[in-house]
């Protein structure tokens, strides 16, 4: 998961995060009333559940780990029947399915996310003061305010029966919602609190009047921030509305422009695509051998994208590569890859390279040893001795039963220990065994200085300036910058690794048995779907596929060998809800595949 400094490091994101389809919410029905806060576990993690129920009965909800400084996760495809609940939380390809107890004061379940987990969701019990402190509510400020990196925040504080006061923080821009507080210190006037997820905190008092509480917010500086009480509490916009179209003939890659023109016409006219927002969007498509490439808004069919995670499949590829070159195996614990010394030996199971290259390593999403400099560009500032020093205190032991649980730090542990065997860097080692026998010149971790020329300009979710992002030891999680072009000839190469035969020289002559290899569905991943070398798989459309997002872009890409077709989608705005990149490839693959096909609210 590149936002600005200060505050905004506040909801430092979750970058690169593979996040799945969007579905219909489940009505209410005749049950108990869901809408609230609810408690869990998941071994030593804690979770928060928040549900909300519209006018019309749909639910919809968000969950926190704050043990992960993972909030707001979108939770999706919500079905309920009777007493039975189900949704998943499609960013971490996680599941919940379970029973709704005691008038809907507990959900007892199990969560599946590869190898299902207990998990029982109890409704916060909070008492709230019978008088309310006089700082009670919600107070609502700008960072930053007439600056390009402005931002709203809001927090909002409540007391118990007890007289102690909770807090918890809010950035409208960013799309983030309850974050818990820490402690809170109210001795009137005086107000002071962190934020130990972001690492912020401070420290005001409130006016004579009761309206304002005037401030220091301290995190990478510290800034002034003024809040004012509000009367009615900021809240997150609905989720997006989401539909299909009804199918029509399978599409070639000719007449996609034309047809996504017209399926997207309000989109583009005045919705999420608008010229207005400064949105980009490349789109590349092939079918049969026939390949098309356009653009829409901002973007030309040469732009240049951060494509995040995407990335990972490139890192796959390496691995496989340098597997028929019989440079590491399969089974080889990462441990021995990693410079002398680096990590003990665990006593039991270890990780392996197969456990990283198939997110079933269990290890956490990111380390817990990342304090970036600025948090506009997250990874920069993450060296290969970070890693090392976050290893020798994590270990590389393997749980039992890891499932499968998606981990950005899994893949930049991948790409680094494959550049450490081979004695290189992960860009030079990338160059080597991929993109230059497969003719990628656009296909880089670093710009070059025409290529800076064409790299479009990257937005976050809500439409602000996002700067691009600069990677170190985690360039194997997401670290390139490609083109439509080049992402449509390493989509070709997925759909036909026969075309590299053996005979050729150097890293290229094992490139077809590397592809083909790669490609082998080695584990479970989230329900229907299983994963090969980073690439996801979806078993009923029998479709590869895979995305990427960083704090100003977004990716998607898919093949499908059985169809003959892929597509890929650049777009120069971060991931939010909706996942619009996502939803365009979705929707370009099943206009490909003659289905309905879905599309967003404008």
């Amino acid at each position: 998961m590149a936002r600005t400094a200060r505050f905004a490091a506040l909801f430092m994101p979750l970058a690169l995060l593979a996040l799945g389809a969007l579905a219909p919410r489940a009505a209410l029905a005749q049950t108990p009333s869901l809408a609230g806060n609810y408690l869990g576990a998941l071994g030593p993690l804690n979770l928060r559940l928040r549900l909300t129920a519209a006018a019309d009965g749909v639910l919809s909800g968000t969950l926190d780990s704050p043990n992960q400084g993972a909030f707001g996760l979108p939770c999706a495809d919500f079905h309920l029947e009777g007493n039975t609940l189900t949704f998943t939380v499609p960013s971490v390809h996680g599941t919940w399915q379970g029973t709704i107890e005691n008038g809907g004061s507990t959900l007892s379940g199990t969560w599946s996310q590869g190898a299902p987990m207990p998990l029982t969701f109890r409704r916060d019990t909070f008492l709230a003061s019978d008088k309310p402190s006089a700082i009670d509510g919600a107070w609502a400020g700008t960072l930053l305010e007439g600056t390009a990196d402005e931002l709203k925040t809001q927090f909002t504080f409540r007391s118990d029966r007890s007289g102690k006061e909770y807090c918890t923080a809010d950035s409208p821009d960013q799309g983030t919602w309850g974050i818990d507080c820490g402690e809170v210190k109210w001795s009137p006037p005086d107000i002071a609190f962190e934020v130990p997820a972001i690492k912020g905190s401070y420290t005001g008092k409130l006016s004579a009047d009761g309206r304002e509480l005037v401030g220091l917010w301290k995190q990478s500086s510290t800034v002034p921030l003024t809040m004012t009480r509000q009367a009615k509490p900021l809240a997150p916009p609905p989720p997006p509305k989401i539909s299909y179209l009804p199918a029509m003939a399978p599409v070639d890659a000719e007449a996609m422009q034309a047809v996504l023109t017209q399926d997207f016409a309000q989109a583009l006219k005045s919705g999420a695509l608008s010229p207005e927002l400064g949105t980009g969007v490349t789109i590349g498509v092939v079918k049969n051998g026939v390949a098309r490439v356009f653009a829409w808004g901002s973007a030309r069919a040469d732009s240049l994208f951060e494509i995040g995670s995407i990335t990972k499949t490139f890192t796959g590829l390496t691995l496989a590569q340098m597997l028929e070159q019989q440079r590491v195996t399969l089974d080889e614990p990462v441990r021995k890859l990693l410079p002398p010394g680096t990590v003990p030996k665990p006593a039991g199971a270890e990780i392996t390279l197969l456990d990283l290259v198939t997110q079933h390593s269990g290890l956490p999403r990111l380390p817990d040893n990342m304090t970036p400099a600025d948090p506009r560009d997250p990874y920069a500032d993450y060296r290969a001795l970070n890693l090392y020093q976050f290893l020798d205190k994590h270990g590389v032991g393997k749980p039992a039963d890891p499932g499968f649980l998606y981990s950005n730090l899994g893949f930049g542990l991948l790409g680094q220990s494959l550049a450490d065997r081979a004695n290189t860097t992960y860009p030079k080692l990338l160059a080597e065994e991929v993109t230059v026998p497969l003719h990628l010149d656009d296909t880089v971790v670093s710009l070059s200085v025409p290529q800076q020329a064409r790299f479009i300009a990257g937005h976050t979710a809500f439409g602000r300036p996002a700067r691009g992002w600069d990677f170190d030891a985690m360039a194997g999680a997401g670290a390139l910058h490609s083109t439509a072009a080049d992402m449509l000839a390493y989509l070709e190469a997925q759909l036909h690794p026969g075309q590299w035969p053996s005979s050729a020289g150097g890293p290229a002559r094992t490139l077809g048995a590397a592809l083909a290899l790669s490609h082998e569905l080695r584990a479970d991943a989230d329900p229907g779907s299983r994963i090969a070398f980073a690439w996801l798989y979806q078993e009923k459309r029998r479709e590869y596929w895979h995305n990427g997002g960083t704090g100003g872009y977004s990716s998607y890409a898919f093949f499908n060998p059985q169809g003959n077709y892929a597509g890929v989608v650049l777009l120069n705005r971060g991931p939010g809800q909706p996942e619009i990149a996502d939803l365009i490839g979705r929707h370009l693959s099943q206009r490909l595949a003659g289905e309905p096909a879905v599309i967003f609210g404008d």
